[in-house]
C-alpha cells in the first residue's frame, strides 16, 4: 500500500464526523490523525498536541505570514482553524496515512491540494433537526453559538457533492461500517 495517502473527513459540525473517525483510528493501524491548529480557546478534556495545536490568534497569524499552513480558514469571527505542513511531514515520516478532520472548505482545499492521493468523505446528519439536536445535547456552546453553527451548516451541507463519497451517519455503526468499506476499497487501488 501505498502510504503517502490522505483521507480526509469534512462534515457540519455536529453531523458526527469526530465520532466515526474515533472508530475508523480503532479499525485500522496504518492511520495516524492530524492534529489541526486553532485559534479557539481548548473546551474541557482537550489538549495541546492531542486535540489540536492551541495557538494565540497572533501566533496563528504569525505562521500563516511564514507559509507554514497547508490550509487555514477564519470558521468564525477571529477564530482560526488550519492544517500545518509539518502534520503531514511528521505523519508521513511514521510511514501513515493522514487522517484528517476538518471543516467543509478545508476540506476542499485539502482535496484539490492531494488531488487523487486524498479521499474526501462528507459526513451528512440523516437532517438538520438531528443535526440541532446533537448539537444541543452537546452542551458545551452557548445558544449564539450553536445559532451560528446552524447558520454555517446549510450552506456547508450545499458543498457535499463536491467530496468523493458521503456518509449518512444515522445509525453510527452502520456509518462506520460503511466509511471502513469505501477506505477499504480507496486503499486497495494503487
Amino acid at each position: 500500500m501505498d502510504n503517502r495517502k490522505a483521507i480526509l473527513f469534512s462534515a457540519p459540525s455536529g453531523s458526527g464526523k469526530t465520532t466515526i473517525i474515533r472508530e475508523i483510528l480503532k479499525r485500522f493501524d496504518c492511520f495516524e490523525f492530524s492534529i489541526s491548529a486553532t485559534s479557539r480557546q481548548p473546551r474541557e478534556g482537550e489538549r495541546d498536541g492531542v486535540d489540536y495545536y492551541f495557538l494565540s490568534p497572533e501566533e496563528f497569524a504569525h505562521r500563516v505570514a511564514e507559509g507554514r499552513f497547508l490550509e487555514w480558514e477564519e470558521v468564525y469571527a477571529g477564530v482560526y482553524y488550519g492544517t500545518l505542513k509539518s502534520e503531514i511531514d511528521r505523519i508521513w515520516d511514521n510511514g501513515h496515512v493522514i487522517i484528517f478532520d476538518v471543516d467543509v472548505n478545508g476540506g476542499m482545499n485539502i482535496k484539490k491540494y492531494f488531488g487523487p492521493d486524498a479521499l474526501a468523505l462528507f459526513v451528512m446528519p440523516p437532517s438538520v433537526e438531528v443535526l440541532e439536536r446533537r448539537l444541543r445535547s452537546r452542551g458545551t456552546e452557548s445558544e449564539e453559538a450553536i445559532t451560528k453553527r446552524l447558520a454555517r451548516s446549510a450552506a456547508e451541507l450545499e458543498k457535499a457533492p463536491q467530496f468523493d463519497v458521503t456518509i449518512v451517519n444515522d445509525v453510527l455503526e452502520e456509518a462506520v461500517d460503511r466509511t471502513q468499506q469505501v477506505i477499504n476499497n480507496y486503499l486497495s487501488v494503487g
